[in-house]
């Protein structure tokens, strides 16, 4: 463990900052080694070149065949086509003047009231950029234009309790979906779910609802014939866990009063700056956050990545990053087809909460993980000023001061650990960290050999979910087709279905259904939970 002076040697050499968005980058506290950085420079290399790939509209997204654009959200001039780069500039000025002929009551509801809510029906990428935006930075400049609510699962009561809270204000909702192909079940349910509240209070879905999707998919044929407001494109070269800063992000944010063109050019003055190639990795913030996960887990993610924003506006950070890093870097595969399992797992909560938490752990258990404390200087937006809560102290610099000894102790305890410090919350600070992030994650899947753009996995679950709502089908029809016969436990259903290797989820099916009253089934206790009986309501 190095000394207070050489810790604060260490701190100057390799603080790196951002002057235009007021971030700067702390690796001090992970100890690299000089010898091991040199032995990285042919990966530093490699990963600068797919960069390059990449931004250059090369098709990496390979299972796909798709480019991958994300970094032309905020700069379109660099798309690889004059159309590419017209046509994004041109949905972004279409989100802003949308926006406005909401906020002006030019656009209303059916019953001819402003919108005052704007509820958002998506999933993963479609929802958890938008909800840190919206949380991140709505109220900052005085009450929002609208409301923001979000839809993010296909679980009723989630969805009940969300349209409770609209009680009597449906008429003053706009409803945005998102999917890109319009066939993401647990988007299409909640979108489902929104209509037939809707109807049932005497609307119009169609004329509340907007849709961001991929031109020609199912949403966008399905908005079309029912008469939505509008619709906004869901390009293919944008990957949900990249797409905050198209119109799936921006739209949201626009009709929450968001500045949306600051989110954008916090985005495009990070990427101006982790774009280039420095004479040190260490200089490129993206670069040096990508190495020291690297150090950190030895290459394959051996340390989680404890995520502490100390800013309560920020405590969805680590949420989004969760899909952000784990779906982009968690892959069985390296770029050759060798069997690799990489990855880095992602938790985190906010400061300083966590003191009195999970940051005992973080002191004194396992040593597997490293933090990154995101700090904010500004305590409180506007002129506000912090409470005062004891002489010359106020809650802001309690904050302050927990953070610093949170970093300290963890330091003496050998856990190693990233400051990223921001000058304030702001539209341009939020899309600087989005944009941190994403070139952090597209360089470490250059260091390690994978490609961050597909997402394997997560096709492999849902194809596991259409097994189980096959078996569904199947034993909901067995049991009605005998309705006024005796009820059957499990293991007479499954034989009778000859599905024996699939009793566990018949099981857990049936449990379910009889916990409920949609399908009508009935269970009868038994001796032990595999011996009661199932039947079909009469």
């Amino acid at each position: 463990m190095k000394t207070p002076r050489e810790l604060w040697d260490e701190y100057r050499r390799l603080l790196v900052r951002i002057d235009a968005v007021g971030l700067a980058l702390d690796v001090s506290r992970m100890d690299l080694d000089g010898k091991w950085l040199d032995k990285m420079a042919p990966l530093v290399t490699r990963a600068y070149d797919e960069m390059d790939l990449v931004e250059r509209g090369e098709k990496v997204n390979s299972d796909e065949d798709r480019m991958v654009g994300h970094y032309w959200l905020r700069d379109p001039a660099r798309a690889p086509s004059p159309e590419l780069s017209e046509e994004i500039e041109t949905t972004v000025t279409h989100v802003q003047r949308f926006a406005r002929d909401v906020h002006t009551g030019r656009l209303k509801g059916q019953k001819g009231r402003p919108f005052a809510h704007v509820l958002v029906v998506g999933i993963g990428g479609s929802a958890l950029g938008p909800e840190l935006v919206a949380d991140a930075l709505g109220g900052l400049d005085g009450p929002d234009k609208l409301l923001a609510h979000f839809i993010d699962n296909t679980d009723p009561d989630g969805i009940a309790r969300v349209f409770r809270s609209l009680e009597g204000e449906l008429d003053r909702t706009m409803t945005v979906v998102i999917s890109k192909s319009g066939g993401t079940k647990e988007t299409r349910n909640g979108m489902l779910e929104a209509e037939a509240r809707y109807h049932r209070a005497g609307l119009n879905f169609g004329e509340h609802a907007v849709a961001v999707t991929g031109e020609g998919s199912a949403l966008d044929k399905y908005a079309v014939d029912t008469g939505w407001i509008t619709r906004f494109p869901m390009w293919d070269w944008v990957g949900g866990r990249t797409s905050e800063l198209s119109a799936v992000g921006l739209l949201p944010a626009a009709l929450q009063g968001i500045d949306v063109r600051g989110l954008l050019d916090g985005a495009r003055a990070v990427d101006e700056v982790t774009r280039v190639r420095t004479s040190s990795p260490l200089s490129n913030p993206a670069m040096a956050l990508a190495l020291a996960w690297h150090f950190a887990g030895e290459g394959r993610g051996k340390k989680d990545m404890v995520i502490l924003p100390y800013k309560d506006r920020l405590c969805l950070m680590s949420r989004y990053l969760q899909q952000l890093v784990m779906e982009s870097l968690g892959k069985e595969r390296d770029r050759h087809g060798e069997v690799v399992h990489q990855g880095i797992a992602v938790y985190g909560n906010k400061g300083s909460t966590d003191q009195h938490a999970y940051v005992q752990q973080l002191r004194d258990g396992v040593n597997n993980f490293f933090a990154t404390f995101i700090e904010v200087l500004k305590d409180v937006g506007g002129q506000e000023m912090s409470l005062a809560v004891e002489s010359d102290v106020t809650s802001g610099d309690y904050l302050s001061g927990f953070f610093q000894g949170t970093r300290r102790a963890l330091y003496e305890g050998g856990r190693g650990s990233i400051t990223i410090t921001l000058g304030d919350v702001s539209a341009r600070t939020v899309g600087a960290l989005i944009a941190l992030y994403e070139r952090a994650v597209g360089f470490y899947a250059g260091l390690v050999g994978i490609n961050a753009y597909h997402q394997p996995g997560v096709e492999a679950g849902k194809k596991a979910a259409a097994i189980v709502l096959d078996v569904q089908h199947r034993v909901l029809n067995h049991l009605r087709a005998r309705v006024n016969a005796e009820a059957q436990t499990v293991d007479q259903i499954a034989d009778a279905l000859k599905t024996p290797d699939e009793i566990e989820t018949l099981f857990k099916v049936l449990e379910h259904l009889a916990a409920n009253p949609d399908h009508g089934v009935t269970r009868s206790a038994g001796d032990t939970p595999f011996n009661a009986r199932y039947a079909a309501a009469k």
